[in-house]
């Protein structure tokens, strides 16, 4: 008979954040597609899918600092960067366990605790993220929302086409990573114990 135990993995200002920012990134996505293409995909006019698109985009940059501004002032931002002593092992292991351990039924070889919530490869993946590439697709949306204001920027950063076409790049590159999270989410001992955790604060292990 297997044991269960709850730890508190999720504090609440992270399961705020989290929901905020999920349903931010899936109303930017429905509404950056409608933008782009607005002669296939239309749900909405396309002064409104922009005037949506805008304000969800203030939304998920405030959603943003709510993030940074706790792990900062927790000192727990240390939990996004690798011990590098046994970096090189740990990542290894999990993409072993990812590529094939998954799917024979092995253990997972990182267990969540609130110390060290992501293993190696989500850390690798997380510090791209939320250190470059969130930071990036937030100041190119700024600069496209007045272009007029931000000329000097623009210019200097190549012109309008090119943060544009970075703006539209990191686009999909966001819509191709919410689909992967939510199967990755779906990978706990049950296809829901990941998502009920986000909700409750506690992650279960079963010994």
């Amino acid at each position: 008979m297997k044991n269960t135990e709850k730890v508190y993995v999720h504090p609440a200002p992270i399961r705020v954040w989290h929901w905020i920012n999920a349903a931010g990134f899936i109303v930017l996505v429905a509404t950056g597609f409608q933008i782009r293409f607005a002669e296939v995909f239309s749900f909405l006019s396309l002064r409104d899918a922009i005037v949506l698109h805008n304000y969800t985009g203030f939304l998920v940059m405030a959603d943003y600092l709510l993030w940074l501004g706790y792990y900062l002032g927790t000192g727990k931002i240390t939990i996004y960067f690798p011990k590098l002593q046994d970096f090189i092992p740990k990542t290894i292991a999990q993409a072993r366990y990812y590529g094939c351990g998954l799917f024979r039924g092995e253990k997972n070889p990182h267990q969540m605790t609130p110390e060290n919530k992501f293993n190696p490869l989500q850390q690798q993946a997380y510090v791209g993220l939320m250190f470059f590439l969130v930071p990036v697709q937030i100041f190119s949306g700024l600069f496209l929302w007045q272009v007029k204001k931000h000329e000097a920027y623009l210019g200097l950063l190549g012109g309008i086409k090119v943060v544009d076409t970075l703006h539209v790049l990191l686009f999909f590159f966001f819509a191709v990573f919410l689909i992967v999270h939510f199967y990755l989410a779906t990978l706990g001992h049950t296809p829901f114990a990941h998502f009920k955790a986000m909700f409750t604060g506690y992650e279960e292990h079963h010994h």
